[in-house]
């Protein structure tokens, strides 16, 4: 455990925690914690009556762990650690490094054997991710917060024990009201493939205090929560997306932590995981305490942290939360202003060295993984590798692109063509990082309305400007990621406390937004030229990028095969434009394979039925041209037939 302190352990779960074994032949457990600065550290839980003054823990001088093997402790039962400081406070604190935890409100670890032998199925999917090129490969994420994705109705919600003097019947309806993550597999995957996606992305889940943050406020980073179950029955979850073809992304939350009582917060009577400077540990914007990233034993805990999710678990990716937050000393922290490195500059120099060795040892462990970043600057580089100068990320998100989309998707189309840059100014930047096109949670919140509501025009008009801006962000170079409700129009905004509005789709607008969601991510994976050049130039030209006049933008996206490519026109009007000339690179006959207007979208069918011929005539630096009909807020998507 000595690289425990000086130098990087992607591995210190082996130690470090609560382990189920046996020890000279008796079966119990062995507990270790990190407590360098406490006076004395005792064992508590049912198994002793709360009182720990039979379990002292040894402490280890060399590395600062506490260290006591309990003989009896078997899987389930629940402990704390008791803290003694040298000035005589007394605390109960949950271990950092427990596998699993009680259901809120209860805040103790429980004992569990994460490591013992489960039935995995997806040895197939695993040899196949080896040889995964994610760059030249569609990804279409459905991002998801498994408690309000869909809510057990009230008939399902069973109440066993009404009597249980010690819980009231709103405390046993808050354990129930979620499906577990075997119950939430048997619905989610069938409809994960229904819908064509190639991964979802769950929300946070390390135990959390409160239903509220979504998990963004984490007491117990190895403990998968227990809302919706046990540990196995999150790997059946996870067995099952892989037997399916689906691959799993975990949202991750390493640059701050909550301040409850029990958690990691002042750990051992003083600032311990977090920074010693109350400037530096406190983060006022989210009310919770900033990892000091500089500390050795810190970095070790998190770098193990994501090698241990995708190690036990299997994941297939990790989404970094607040990156920003993490490489800038004052990013979103007025009250820090002017806090310097020690070269006068606004980075976190040791944070940024943190990332750089976080993504070093995953891909030192783990074959083509997913590390994705959400950093929301121009900070350069971070999907570059660290010998290089970068944050050895794979994935950034595009929240410009976002920003810019959904800001001109809310204007009404008369000023449209008066802000017509926000939707080419991406393309300025597309390729300096390897980018996902991400609308996300946070775009569905705090007021600012549901995907639809946040399109112009009265309800009826919301639709086809919808339908536009998914075509857009499925043809634009970059992966993909929607979050879940998004699919079906949901015109309320999110709510962690409800499940989405599936009853909408009774409405055929709605329904018919699902099927047009359906069939974009089908004709998505089907076309390499959506995704194989990705990241590169090579896979994107623009025909006409001024049009503002007419509110059109036309392109080409493009395979590895010069025969292989799409033409593409967006027209983000509510104007239908007869006998319009598009320019092509080829002279072939075209074929439209894709009309945002057809009828069972909800359109007016505006379509270009049969063979297009090309005309000689060209049209700015395309060599021949095409005659269309372009119905108003439509995407319409053309193939060469050769």
């Amino acid at each position: 455990m000595k690289v425990f302190n000086s130098g990087i352990n992607g591995k210190i779960y082996e130690f470090l925690g609560c382990h189920l074994k046996i020890q000279d032949n008796i079966k119990g457990a062995s507990f270790n914690v990190w407590a360098p600065h406490a006076k004395e550290v005792r064992v508590v839980g049912k198994f002793n009556g709360w009182n720990g003054s039979n379990h002292l823990m040894k402490f280890n001088f060399e590395n600062g762990v506490w260290s006591l093997f309990i003989v009896g402790i078997q899987e389930g039962d629940i402990y704390k650690f008791e803290i003694i400081t040298h000035d005589g406070r007394r605390f109960l604190k949950s271990d950092p490094m427990a596998f699993y935890s009680e259901l809120r409100p209860y805040t103790a670890s429980v004992a569990m054997d994460v490591f013992k032998e489960f039935p995995w199925e997806d040895d197939k999917w695993l040899k196949n991710r080896e040889k995964w090129n994610s760059y030249e490969s569609a990804i279409n994420i459905y991002e998801i917060h498994l408690g309000s994705w869909k809510k057990k109705s009230d008939s399902e919600i069973k109440i066993f024990d009404k009597e249980d003097k010690f819980k009231t019947i709103e405390e046993l309806k808050l354990e129930s009201g979620f499906y577990n993550y075997e119950e939430i597999a048997r619905k989610l995957v069938p409809y994960i493939k229904e819908m064509g996606y190639t991964h979802i992305e769950i929300l946070p889940l390390a135990e959390h205090p409160l239903d509220a943050s979504w998990g963004y406020q984490t007491t117990g980073y190895y403990s998968i929560t227990s809302r919706y179950g046990t540990p196995d029955q999150f790997k059946f979850l996870v067995n099952e997306c892989h037997k399916a073809g689906i691959g799993v992304i975990l949202d991750w939350v390493p640059g701050h932590f909550c301040k409850d009582s029990h958690g990691l917060y002042h750990f051992d009577g003083q600032p311990l995981y977090e920074y010693d400077e109350k400037i530096r540990f406190e983060n006022r914007g989210w009310g919770t305490a900033n990892f000091n990233l500089a500390k050795r034993e810190v970095k070790n805990f998190l770098i193990s942290n994501a090698v241990f999710l995708y190690d036990v678990y299997h994941i297939d990716g990790i989404r970094a939360d607040a990156v920003s937050n993490i490489i800038y000393l004052e990013y979103g922290q007025p009250e820090v202003y002017g806090l310097k490195n020690k070269n006068g500059g606004d980075e976190d120099l040791e944070a940024i060295e943190f990332l750089k060795e976080l993504n070093k040892t995953i891909f030192k462990h783990i074959k083509n993984p997913l590390m994705i970043a959400e950093e929301a600057t121009s900070w350069p580089l971070v999907t570059r590798p660290p010998y290089i100068g970068g944050l050895g990320f794979n994935y950034k998100w595009n929240m410009g692109w976002m920003n810019d989309m959904l800001k001109y998707m809310e204007l009404d189309p008369i000023y449209r063509k008066y802000n017509h840059n926000l939707v080419t100014f991406s393309l300025m930047y597309s390729f300096s990082e390897n980018y996902i096109l991400s609308i996300s949670h946070d775009e569905v919140v705090h007021g600012k309305k549901s995907l639809l509501d946040k399109m112009s025009g009265n309800y009826e008009q919301k639709f086809p400007s919808l339908r536009t801006f998914y075509g857009y962000m499925y043809t634009h170079p970059g992966k993909k990621l929607l979050f879940m409700g998004g699919e079906i129009g949901q015109f309320m905004e999110w709510r962690f406390y409800e499940g989405l509005e599936w009853k909408m789709l009774k409405y055929p607008l709605h329904d018919s937004i699902k099927s047009y969601v359906r069939d974009l991510n089908y004709l998505y994976k089907k076309e390499k030229s959506l995704w194989e050049l990705d990241c590169s130039q090579d896979g994107f030209k623009w025909i006409d990028p001024n049009n503002s006049s007419q509110g059109v933008v036309s392109y080409v996206r493009k395979s590895k095969d010069s025969k292989d490519y799409l033409v593409i026109a967006c027209n983000f009007t509510p104007v239908k434009y007869g006998e319009f000339v598009l320019g092509v690179p080829r002279i072939t006959d075209y074929k439209e394979i894709f009309n945002s207007d057809r009828d069972i979208y909800g359109g007016s069918n505006i379509l270009n039925r049969g063979i297009i011929e090309p005309k000689t005539q060209g049209v700015l630096d395309m060599p021949y041209s095409v005659i269309l009909d372009m119905p108003p807020l439509s995407i319409i998507i053309l193939k060469p037939i050769w």
